[in-house]
């Protein structure tokens, strides 16, 4: 057997300090497969009020989830749509969040005004890696401040958050041309909500 090498020593280091810090309720930065996000375990008592309060979001904004798979992105979700369940098979993962009815339970933060959460499952590793050890979603609004364009390297990220922010997991250059295109389901149909990474001419082509 293999050892693994010093680099890979050193992302499993990154990632535990990083769980730690989700388990401890405070905040981090890390990679997804378009910007850098904020993340949180939202389990825990204050991690959420900590995150809005360090991006100056506003409170009634809910913030979007990132899930290690499919099975993990449907348990917030009170029930899938069949135009959910078709979405996730072509696209997940990728840069596709879905809005789903939220199970019950959820914190208020991150359920919208029509009693909904959004959730992707990321194609980064790092990200994905993440969410299966911490055991659920973590949160996944992007690096910045509120209406502030998102962070694409650590140091833009360190520049605005710098110790408010406990660790930051360095995943090289964001170059994502756009964020994830957000949609919601509804039975068998979609709403288009924010235009991203995936052309809506893909979507539609599925739920044909």
């Amino acid at each position: 057997m293999q050892n693994p090498s010093p680099f890979e020593d050193r992302e499993h280091v990154a990632l535990a300090r990083a769980v730690g810090a989700l388990s401890a309720g405070q905040v981090i930065v890390y990679p997804t497969e378009t910007f850098y996000g904020l993340g949180v375990d939202f389990s825990v008592g204050g991690a959420l009020e900590r995150l809005f309060a360090i991006k100056a979001r506003e409170p009634g904004k809910p913030v979007g989830l990132i899930a290690a798979s499919v099975e993990m992105a449907f348990s917030v979700a009170r029930e899938v749509p069949p135009a959910a369940r078709r979405l996730a098979e072509k696209f997940w993962p990728g840069p596709l969040t879905l809005i789903l009815p939220a199970a019950p339970g959820l914190p208020a933060e991150l359920v919208g005004p029509e009693g909904d959460v959004g959730v992707r499952v990321s194609p980064h590793r790092i990200a994905r890696a993440l969410a299966a050890a911490l055991g659920r979603p973590l949160t996944a609004t992007s690096a910045n401040l509120a209406g502030e364009p998102p962070a694409r390297t650590i140091v833009e990220a360190r520049a605005v958050f710098a110790d408010r922010v406990a660790v930051y997991l360095d995943g090289g250059t964001m170059n994502a041309a756009a964020p994830s295109t957000i949609v919601a389901c509804e039975g068998s149909r979609m709403r288009l909500l924010r235009a991203g990474a995936i052309d809506e001419t893909q979507l539609f082509e599925i739920l044909k």
